[in-house]
């Protein structure tokens, strides 16, 4: 699975030349329930050219903050939180030998890298705590909008679920649990 983590992952890289190579790879490893919202996404992109996909990208998550792909953001906003977070972050990615880049520890790509490594338990955790809350927040931000990476976004959530089953559905008014940050 580590390798469809992190195929998702490079759909939420500012995209490259090669950025349609990464959305049939995660078309070929998602499950069918994930592969449907890819070809939506596939479909969506199918005519833009690579400057189009770099401004759609910029517009959704870099200049719209509602979107952004900075988990903590979503979860504590600026307080003191996000930083023990980005902490505890940081230390997961070298625990886990996952390089990081000029994003934030807490960056989406980074977090779905760290799942595919972390051991089901762990996984089930931080999903649970972290990524399922900041995510339906994400979609809910862009639902109804006609964005291509809507579906994208849906793509990951689905396949956390279906990843790691025994993850309980929170009330939206719940604060998230840091228990495999702890």
């Amino acid at each position: 699975m580590a390798d469809l983590y992190q195929a998702f992952a490079a759909l939420l890289t500012y995209p490259e030349k090669n950025y349609r190579q990464h959305v049939q790879s995660a078309q070929s490893l998602a499950p069918a329930e994930c592969g449907e919202l890819l070809a939506q996404f596939a479909e969506s992109i199918k005519g833009l050219q690579i400057w189009e996909l770099e401004e759609l990208f910029t517009r959704t998550f870099d200049m719209n903050p509602v979107c952004s792909l900075e988990l903590g953001w979503h979860l504590f906003g600026e307080n003191y939180e996000r930083g023990l977070l980005l902490v505890r972050l940081r230390e997961e990615l070298r625990r886990y030998e996952i390089p990081e880049s000029t994003e934030l520890p807490d960056h989406l790509t980074h977090v779905l890298k760290l799942l595919g490594r972390m051991d089901h338990a762990g996984a089930e955790d931080f999903a649970a705590a972290c990524v399922l809350p900041a995510l339906s927040k994400m979609i809910a931000a862009i639902e109804g909008k006609g964005n291509p990476y809507q579906p994208v976004l849906l793509a990951i959530q689905a396949f956390l679920r279906i990843e790691v089953p025994e993850i309980p559905l929170t009330a939206e008014s719940q604060e998230p649990l840091l228990k495999v940050l702890a």
